[in-house]
């Protein structure tokens, strides 16, 4: 199932490209893929605006990317999700009298 995944993106996350069209470029932050094939790409600048805050990204078609470099490689890390139901030791006795 991986195999077919790597080739259904043709831009690895991480990735720096620029938009042939637009000009615009950045890291290639998140991908998708819609029901009528269309693949899509959100860039995100590397840059800030003049209040020092991020430039938001956008979401660009796959055939408008030139792949500038491979880009960066963040190390994964556990991100708290599903972990394994805690295992039972039996049932606590109550000292519950009846009544």
């Amino acid at each position: 199932m991986a195999t077919a995944k790597a080739e259904l993106f043709r831009v690895r996350l991480g990735a720096k490209v620029k938009d042939i069209v637009t000009g615009f470029s950045g890291v290639v932050t998140a991908r998708t893929e819609w029901l009528s094939g269309c693949i899509r790409y959100l860039v995100s600048p590397q840059k800030l605006d003049k209040d020092d805050k991020p430039v938001e990204g956008q979401w660009i078609d796959e055939q408008q990317l030139l792949v500038l470099s491979g880009g960066l490689k963040l190390v994964q890390q556990p991100t708290g999700g599903p972990k394994p139901s805690p295992s039972r030791q039996g049932n606590p006795q109550r000292g519950m009298a009846g009544g």
